[in-house]
């Protein structure tokens, strides 16, 4: 099965769009890494930088990056293994494909299918 009727494929390009954003997130982080050392360099304490730090702070960005990141790269990982398990392809197969043991394939195979982008936005 291929195209937007495949599940793994479909997240993966949910995939390819969070690479985007989180590039972009961790691009605009950066730019405040470099913007926090200046303010130290200058001699502002870290009271002061922090209270002064538009928000999100920098590690709140780079931690909601991450866990989208995560989030979304998780789905994809879930719907591959089924994907490859509908091709026949055996749980130990998968595990060494995947680098981990065939019981963490299988629990993943497991692991209820999420409503698209329903886990993205909670707590935000």
């Amino acid at each position: 099965m291929t195209g937007p009727a495949d599940p793994a494929v479909t997240a993966l390009r949910e995939l390819g769009s969070q690479l985007d954003r989180t590039l972009a997130d961790l691009t605009e982080a950066r730019r405040r890494v470099d913007q926090l050392e200046r303010l130290r360099a200058d001699g502002m304490s870290w009271h002061d930088i922090v209270t002064q730090e538009e928000r999100p702070l920098v590690v709140e960005a780079v931690t909601r990056a991450l866990d989208d990141l995560g989030s979304v790269g998780g789905r994809f990982r879930r719907e591959e293994a089924r994907a490859l398990h509908r091709e026949e392809v055996s749980i130990t197969r998968i595990g060494k494909l995947f680098g981990v043991s065939r019981q963490r394939v299988s629990a993943i195979l497991q692991e209820p299918l999420r409503p698209r982008g329903g886990d993205l936005s909670a707590g935000r």
